[in-house]
């Protein structure tokens, strides 16, 4: 009883990595186990691509035995005559060969592992699969290491392919993330404008109104002070009642301590204007496109804005600002970002200040926030911000500019500072933003942008 089926190289195969071994080229080589063992040379001579033959008793299997058991045996002197004309199942009995069972449902991945697990002197035989209905067929070893290295091959493409796709992900992640970050800002600064804008309305209007009218006011009291004076030189002897209405207002007093009110008014009125003028240069209301600006007028509008968190309210300590400025040209830059950028880092400076005085193992004695600025050779603005702080250990000082990372308590800070700050510095102005921090000793910002910014 014989039976070969046509075979087919399984690199013109189109496996998966899903594919099982009945997707591969078997062979379905029968023999009855009583037939003369030369019958077996036959068939091998026959088909030189035969791995083995399957031997079959009444269409049981009784054994097989691969092409290069036999040729192995027979070649040995007196094998040939000793078993060409005798049954074959006599020589499948005196050899016993191990045979690998393989169902055909197995994944040709998994089947490779079993195969390779096989003894050195048979990991080279035939596999006999074994079919649904019970039958059995042959699997060349080779053409199993065939389609494992096609499966490898496309495993690795899907893996560069995969690897591509969590390329362009990631890619697509951190901008939209960045997008989302730069969509909160615009809300955060579009709020912030009508606040300004709202504050600079309602105040600027009263201390006008009081400004102008203390310029009168100032001017009146002088006029009728001086009339007083007079009166007080031509009638040196008054009546009784206006002694004794000079002795109860105090006139004296009153005539040298209501120009001093008067003044501390006008100082007053000064001071808010000079506040709402320090709102409105800091958000840059009518300045949404790059134009020359003074650096330090930014700095010293900052500075204005934080002025009451410079004071701790608790302690009473008093942080100073040592400000050594340089001889900076006018920069082209974006005002109302770049002084966000002041604001963002300096804010944090007093926290971190505040922060190491209260700690019990601070030795922090004279809080300080010392701002540098300088031009360089190169036509380069480098503004340095460092205070004497906690300082920020080496861990946290490689997620300083991730979006939404903060060290901060939840409800004061919400880790956008220095992520923005960082996006406005070197994608907006094509700069450079760097932070140096020792532990218990500070840490220092060095802000580095161009003198002029290319479109």
């Amino acid at each position: 009883m014989l039976a070969i089926h046509s075979m087919t190289n399984a690199n013109n195969l189109n496996l998966r990595l899903e594919s099982t071994l009945q997707e591969l080229p078997l062979w379905s080589v029968y023999v009855e186990a009583n037939s003369p063992a030369n019958d077996l040379n036959k068939l091998f001579k026959q088909e030189p691509l035969l791995p083995g033959i399957i031997l079959v008793k009444n269409h049981d299997y009784v054994g097989m035995i691969s092409r290069q058991r036999f040729f192995e045996h027979m070649s040995r002197p007196y094998s040939f005559p000793l078993f060409s004309k005798r049954p074959a199942i006599n020589l499948i009995n005196f050899l016993q060969p191990e045979v690998c069972v393989i169902s055909e449902e197995r994944l040709i991945v998994e089947a490779t592992q079993v195969a390779l697990q096989r003894v050195p002197q048979f990991v080279y035989e035939p596999i006999l699969i074994e079919t649904q209905l019970g039958s059995y067929k042959l699997l060349d070893f080779h053409q199993l290491l065939l389609a494992y290295s096609q499966i490898h091959i496309l495993t690795l493409a899907q893996l560069e392919q995969v690897e591509e796709q969590s390329r362009i992900a990631k890619v697509g992640f951190r901008t939209l993330k960045n997008n989302y970050t730069r969509l909160i800002q615009n809300e955060k600064m579009a709020a912030l404008g009508q606040l300004v804008a709202g504050i600079a309305h309602e105040i600027n209007n009263p201390v006008n109104f009081i400004a102008g009218n203390l310029v009168y006011a100032l001017k009146y009291t002088q006029d009728l002070l001086k009339l007083i004076s007079l009166y007080q030189h031509h009638y040196p002897r008054p009546v009784a009642e206006i002694k004794t209405a000079i002795a109860e207002l105090e006139l004296e007093f009153l005539t040298a301590d209501f120009l001093k009110l008067l003044n501390s008014m006008k100082f007053g009125t000064e001071r808010i204007q000079e506040i709402v003028l320090s709102l409105r240069n800091f958000s840059r209301l009518d300045e949404s496109e790059k134009k020359l600006v003074n650096i330090h007028e930014g700095i010293d509008s900052t500075l204005i804005i934080l002025q009451s968190r410079l004071i701790n309210q608790q302690t009473g300590q008093i942080i100073t600002i040592d400000k050594e400025y340089g001889n900076l040209p006018l920069v082209e830059c974006y005002a109302g970002l770049i002084n966000q950028v002041f604001m963002n880092i300096i804010a944090n400076a007093i926290d971190a200040i505040f922060e190491g005085f209260e700690s019990p193992y601070s030795n922090l004695k004279s809080p300080l926030i010392r701002i540098r600025t300088e031009v360089t050779d190169n036509q380069q603005v480098v503004i340095r911000i460092a205070d004497n702080g906690t300082g920020i250990p080496k861990d946290i000082q490689k997620r300083l500019f991730d979006p939404f990372f903060t060290t901060k308590p939840v409800g004061k800070g919400t880790g956008l500072g220095l992520s923005i700050s960082y996006q406005i510095v070197v994608e907006k102005h094509c700069g450079q933003l760097q932070c140096i921090s020792t532990v218990k000793e500070g840490t220092e910002f060095i802000i580095t942008i161009p003198v002029e910014l290319n479109s």
